[in-house]
């Protein structure tokens, strides 16, 4: 597997110098995005929300499992260290094909995916973070473990001035014993993310009715049956978060006239 270690750091100044550009442009605001509306925290919820400036509570997302598939570094395959984030090109906005020395691309339904990143203190948008994302294609499988010579589906995007950062992926499969999801890791920057320390650690869920609407897709085989044998509840990452942490980790999910866009709302606390 090739590994440059300039990767992601040699990318930097062309992109951010393109990147500053747009971002002197955008006013976007977050206003598309829904924060957490809760009443005021009791005593062991008080590290969860924060409050914002009109009185509003923003929750904190839960740091969740990076699983046995980051490719972040964290773990190795066959005794070689896998970390994409040493590649070149793993900045990106499209992340259905694979880069680098790889090549192949993810069948599946598109999804523009907006995720909106905030401060739990005073629910103040974050620009400049860097979104390491993954996970598994439509037939359950994860590039470099499941399918070594593809490294799709995995890419880093920043976030803009007003806090979003965006994507292209496909609708993930669902796999037997989880519930759909995508992973990801958030850093300080781009710097950061090629550094190693991730801020938060966490994961996506997928809502159910889109799921069951999109594995009729023939390019899902088995999703279909394997979201009838689990369920968001009884799930092993997202089961034991409280109703109000799992509404923030839910996608929300529209149809588009190509596929199916949705919104996150990321809380760093």
């Amino acid at each position: 597997m090739h590994d440059d270690d300039e990767g992601l750091a040699r990318d930097l100044p062309r992109l951010m110098g393109r990147r500053g550009v747009v971002l002197s442009l955008l006013g976007l605001g977050l206003g598309g995005y829904a924060l957490a509306q809760a009443l005021p925290p009791s005593d062991s919820e008080a590290n969860v929300f924060g409050t914002g400036a009109d009185g509003g509570q923003c929750l904190k997302t839960p740091a969740e499992t990076n699983g046995p598939y980051p490719a972040d570094g964290s773990n190795s395959r066959e005794g070689q260290v896998v970390d994409v984030l040493k590649q070149q090109s793993v900045m990106r906005d499209d992340i259905r094909t694979s880069f680098g020395d790889l090549d192949g691309a993810a069948e599946g339904i598109p999804l523009e995916l907006e995720i909106a990143l905030i401060s739990v203190d005073g629910c103040k948008p974050l620009g400049g973070h860097a979104i390491y994302l993954w996970h598994a294609d439509a037939e359950g499988r994860y590039s470099l473990y499941d399918l070594p010579e593809r490294n799709y589906l995995r890419g880093v995007v920043l976030t803009d001035a007003s806090g979003v950062a965006r994507v292209t992926t496909i609708v993930p499969g669902c796999y037997d014993g989880r519930w759909p999801h995508i992973h990801f890791e958030v850093f300080a920057s781009a710097e950061a993310a090629v550094a190693g320390g991730a801020l938060l650690t966490s994961q996506m869920a997928l809502p159910e009715a889109t799921c069951r609407e999109a594995y009729a897709d023939a390019r899902y085989p088995a999703s279909l049956r394997n979201l009838d044998r689990t369920s968001l509840d009884g799930d092993n990452v997202f089961g034991d978060n409280t109703p109000e942490q799992v509404a923030q980790q839910l996608l929300t999910m529209t149809r588009t006239a190509t596929g199916y866009a949705a919104k996150v709302t990321v809380g760093l606390g």
